[in-house]
């Protein structure tokens, strides 16, 4: 399952660390807690759109760029997700059934 939360904190700490600024930089500069934009890069807290708008202007950046990149890695995320659930449904089905190579061990 893609989770949005997740794409969106990785989305943020891209953009922070290309700036090369730390957490504390930013969580001062968003007025955010340093704590909490932690869990909200690693995808652990849900962050309100007045929380996300803090941010994106303590990074220099629009509240709607970051949804744009968000959407754009939200749908390839989307893409590899039905890909690896769709390979993993064919080897499922090519698999032998459970129990069938300890029947021909048994002959």
């Amino acid at each position: 399952m893609v989770l949005l939360r997740e794409i969106l904190g990785d989305t943020l700490r891209s953009k922070r660390l290309a700036q090369r600024r730390t957490l504390r930089e930013v969580s001062a500069a968003a007025k955010v807690s340093l704590g909490y934009l932690s869990e909200v890069e690693r995808g652990q807290k849900e962050a309100s759109s007045e929380l996300l708008a803090s941010i994106c202007e303590a990074l220099g950046m629009e509240l709607s760029d970051l949804m744009r990149d968000v959407g754009t890695e939200l749908a390839h995320a989307e893409v590899r997700f039905k890909s690896g659930a769709a390979a993993s449904r064919r080897a499922l089905r090519a698999a032998p059934p459970a129990g069938a190579d300890t029947a021909k061990k048994d002959k």
